[in-house]
């Protein structure tokens, strides 16, 4: 302790003219400041708002775009025998035609493909499709697809996914 007391009476005036030029660093730069604040005020806070919104920007489109999974379970039985709901077929009122095209398209072939099957021509086939959705009451093939395999009118293993 006694040393440091020595070299503060050494040195007391440097030290003195160091904290002295500090403190009007200090001030000087302080009133720089003031005045580039005073001069450069309306760019200033015209660059804050456009952070600000930049900012705000950035977090709507982090509320809006969320990533959302949702896992549904499918469940296909493999082992249980398929057992034909003919109670269903005739709730549905599709003719002899009309089911042999929603097995058809249960296969997954085109129209094009049905009306070969069948020796018939494309607009019937367009025809029996269609019957056959609003029979059923549905709006494309893989609805009714789906309704046919839970009503069980069509087997598992015929469907195409």
């Amino acid at each position: 302790m006694h040393f440091l007391k020595n070299l503060f009476l050494k040195y007391r005036t440097v030290l003195a003219y160091g904290i002295s030029l500090s403190l009007l660093l200090f001030l000087l730069k302080w009133f720089e400041w003031k005045f580039f604040i005073l001069d450069n005020s309306m760019d200033i806070y015209i660059g804050l708002i456009g952070i600000f919104f930049t900012l705000l920007g950035f977090w709507i489109a982090r509320q809006f775009v969320r990533t959302i999974v949702v896992e549904k379970e499918i469940i296909i039985p493999g082992t249980e025998k398929f057992i034909f709901n003919e109670k269903a077929l005739k709730d549905l009122n599709l003719t002899p035609r009309e089911w042999d095209v929603l097995q058809l398209m249960a296969e997954g072939k085109t129209n094009a493909e049905i009306a070969e099957s069948l020796f018939l021509s494309l607009s019937t086939i367009k025809t029996h499709s269609s019957n056959v959705l609003s029979k059923m009451d549905v709006k494309n093939r893989l609805q009714a697809i789906e309704k046919a395999k839970r009503l069980n009118i069509i087997p598992y293993s015929q469907m195409v996914l």
